[in-house]
């Protein structure tokens, strides 16, 4: 008859079960400048942990995934650009259908007719340009130019200007001082609103103020020299680009013979300007030179410059 205790005995003589090693946790960080260093990391804590590199065909296994990873990553960006990007809406399907279109509608825009708002709109445009090419402002539609504080037209002859005040001024208020080369206008006891030395010398006794339902004075000022535009009224102010002055027509009339005919001179000369033609003056010289040679057949002119 058994007894307890040897059973206690067997019991603990027998072996006991070695406890299952812990697995180890893969501890690494991906660099971005570094990524094989990354991927050397991971085949190695593999190589570890399991029997991948026991396997015969380990290069072919990793090739194929490597091959897949690559042509599944290549998929989602080409899935991505399809998708409209952020910002213009437009993917990148789009974009390239556009293109393609590009040549007919630029073909068929070509054709259609030019909108007047469409026409005015680039005339603005070139304007700017050329303003800022030269550093001179197109002028109004007085021939002048609208400032921030006042504004000022002209015709050959005289120079307008009109200077806002607060409503209800009265005349009492108004400081007006008008030279020979310079002006000033303004409020008394504050500062001038316009003052200056004048582009050029006016007739003082031909010139006046006064002010008009008490919210603006009209100055009017009779040029010396009545032959030429006005770039700019006092010195320091930007300029108007003279050769864009367009007189009206139907005032042509009300000038007398001789000063019609200077102005008239000037606008031929302004357009031929543009136009990049000799202006009068030029060809009066070139006309008189013709004729000169023409009288002159024994004269050599092969050499000859004409300035």
């Amino acid at each position: 008859m058994a007894i307890l205790s040897d059973y206690e005995e067997e019991e603990q003589k027998k072996p006991t079960p070695s406890a299952t090693p812990a697995r180890k946790l893969f501890n690494a960080a991906l660099n971005p400048s570094d990524p094989l260093g990354f991927l050397e990391k991971v085949l190695e804590f593999m190589a570890r942990e399991s029997d991948l590199f026991k396997s015969d065909s380990l290069v072919n296994d990793v090739n194929a995934v490597v091959r897949m990873v690559k042509e599944k990553v290549e998929t989602e960006d080409k899935e991505r650009k399809d998708v409209k990007i952020e910002g213009n809406g437009k993917s990148e399907k789009k974009i390239k259908e556009e293109v393609a279109q590009a040549p007919v509608k630029m073909e068929e825009a070509m054709k259609a007719p030019v909108k007047k708002e469409e026409l005015k709109e680039v005339e603005e445009t070139d304007s700017k340009v050329e303003e800022k090419k030269n550093g001179r402002r197109a002028p109004n539609k007085g021939n002048g130019l609208d400032m921030d504080n006042y504004s000022w037209g002209q015709t050959v002859q005289e120079v307008t200007i009109t200077v806002p005040v607060p409503p209800g001024t009265k005349s009492r208020a108004i400081s007006c001082e008008i030279k020979r080369n310079r002006i000033s206008v303004g409020l008394k006891g504050q500062l001038p609103i316009l003052d200056g030395e004048l582009f050029h010398p006016i007739k003082v006794d031909d010139c006046f103020w006064s002010l008009e339902d008490q919210k603006s004075v009209s100055i009017l000022l009779t040029k010396q020299n009545q032959m030429e535009w006005w770039k700019y009224i006092v010195k320091g102010e930007p300029e108007i680009d003279t050769q864009k002055v367009e007189p009206e027509n139907s005032k042509l009339g009300d000038l007398d013979p001789e000063t019609r005919s200077v102005v008239e001179k000037m606008m031929f000369d302004q357009r031929q300007k543009q136009m990049g033609r000799p202006s009068s003056d030029e060809m009066q010289k070139q006309e008189g030179m013709k004729k000169f040679m023409a009288e002159h057949p024994e004269m050599d002119f092969s050499r000859a410059k004409f300035v």
